[in-house]
């Protein structure tokens, strides 16, 4: 259900039928009010989460703090928040320096990130990372895989090889064409939302759902409600209250299939968001323009 001057009002959202066995709760991490899974001697500071399919670490980073990956079994991406973000990535012979908002994909195989600057730095993994799923500090919460979320099967590989691949995110303007500002790779679809100043218009909320995939929020920046709705089966012992969870930033929420979910921007400044889907959703792949890689990376 989406207000008619959202972009994904076209998409096809016929209700699908009523989910069979318990649906999983969500899961909510304030890393604004926890205490990091890792500080290193330096001082740098990460938070660790996962879903079903994907692993993310939230690093405060230190400048000069290097990030090392060897023999990393497949591609991972990382993003940068905020415009004093600052970083060196070197795999094989390349290496790319990369300042402020950017989505990076780094490719499989031995890679480092170097933090050239103090700020904040998003690193994504698929759980085939299973060294890394491990740190997480809900990683109990996927003890047994978690009902509905269909099995990670990795999208086709870029047609001119791995590489590390760069986007700057700043310079791109709003469509009313598209949705935010999409890029995909092998492993992961990011939505770099174009941020939203103010509340958001109460009037003009979307609800919706996702059959058979999560969806990772991760908010950046200001303050958000996550509303989530969890479908009724033919047990009561599985029926749960509807979630109202206000957070700050920086925070994930990992939204279940198939409950009902929307996002409401309650800050009085900036408010950043970044969707994050693990793999790639096919129905915004599907939407001419939408992902603006996507002439490098072929869709299954």
């Amino acid at each position: 259900m989406y207000d008619k001057s959202d972009a994904r009002a076209g998409l096809a959202t016929a209700p699908g039928p009523a989910p069979q066995g318990r649906v999983a709760a969500p899961e909510l991490l304030d890393f604004d009010k926890q205490e990091p899974q890792e500080t290193t001697a330096a001082g740098s500071r990460t938070w660790w989460g996962r879903g079903q399919n994907f692993v993310l670490a939230y690093t405060s980073a230190r400048s000069g703090e290097v990030f090392t990956r060897e023999a990393q079994p497949d591609e991972y991406v990382v993003v940068l928040p905020h415009d004093d973000s600052s970083v060196e990535v070197v795999a094989g012979d390349q290496k790319e320096t990369v300042t402020g908002r950017a989505v990076v994909v780094v490719p499989p195989g031995d890679s480092t990130v170097t933090a050239t600057a103090g700020c904040d730095v998003v690193r994504l993994f698929t759980t085939r990372s299973a060294d890394l799923a491990e740190r997480a500090g809900n990683a109990a919460s996927y003890a047994e895989d978690h009902p509905h979320v269909a099995p990670f099967a990795a999208w086709p590989d870029p047609v001119e090889g791995f590489r590390v691949r760069v986007y700057p995110v700043a310079h791109l303007e709003r469509s009313p064409d598209r949705f935010g500002r999409i890029f995909r790779c092998s492993t992961f679809m990011v939505n770099f939302l174009f941020p939203h100043e103010g509340p958001r218009d109460t009037t003009k909320l979307s609800p919706h759902h996702h059959d058979d995939f999560e969806q990772c929020s991760l908010a950046v920046r200001g303050e958000f409600v996550h509303h989530i709705r969890t479908p009724w089966t033919t047990r009561l012992d599985d029926w749960r209250e509807d979630v109202h969870h206000a957070c700050g930033s920086p925070s994930v929420a990992v939204i279940p299939p198939p409950t009902v979910h929307t996002t409401q921007a309650t800050g009085q400044g900036t408010n950043q968001l970044i969707d994050i889907f693990c793999p790639p959703r096919a129905d915004f792949s599907a939407k001419p323009g939408w992902v603006l890689n996507a002439g490098e990376y072929p869709a299954p």
